[in-house]
């Protein structure tokens, strides 16, 4: 996917870190918030380096997913695609989500396949957690997203480990 046209502004779906105002505002600073939506019938997961992973949204009928939706210019995108890695770590998609009760079609950065499972960091969880506080979202989504990403964690090192039984420690409590 090219990048927009110099002056042309893009909807973006930011999903993790990227709901973070203060640290999009240094990253980005002339996107705007112009609405929250959610991503219907897709998953938070977390995927990269075991105890570092990052954000991506992948499909699981059922589930959502909120989002903010910011109007960026191309050098945000630009910035944007520096951070997201883009296009050997994450890839730009379009998709339709609602703004203001109206579908509208948005650009979203994928993690691209063939990233293993991992859990985030506890700042990145900071990090997002603060942007879904801010947001009004409802933190247990990322909560559960991070529990299920050491369930994840737990059951990829069984099926590299024949099935053997695995045990994680957190925090003194297994």
């Amino acid at each position: 996917m090219s990048r927009n046209k110099k002056g042309k502004e893009t909807l973006y779906i930011a999903y993790g870190s990227n709901l973070n105002l203060p640290q999009m505002a240094v990253r980005c600073p002339t996107a705007k918030v112009v609405g929250a939506s959610e991503l219907k019938d897709y998953e938070l997961l977390f995927r990269g380096r075991p105890y570092q992973a990052v954000a991506t949204v992948e499909p699981k009928e059922g589930s959502t997913v909120p989002v903010l939706l910011w109007k960026i210019r191309e050098s945000d995108e630009i910035s944007l695609d520096h951070y997201e890695g883009y296009p050997s770590f994450y890839e730009k998609q379009m998709m339709e989500v609602e703004l203001d009760g109206k579908p509208v079609s948005a650009m979203i950065y994928v993690m691209t396949p063939g990233h293993r499972f991992g859990i985030p960091s506890g700042y990145y969880a900071d990090v997002i957690r603060q942007g879904y506080e801010t947001a009004k979202f409802d933190t247990q989504i990322l909560e559960d997203a991070i529990d299920h990403a050491w369930e994840l964690v737990v059951q990829e090192m069984r099926g590299y480990r024949g099935g053997e039984s695995v045990q994680i420690k957190m925090g003194g409590m297994e």
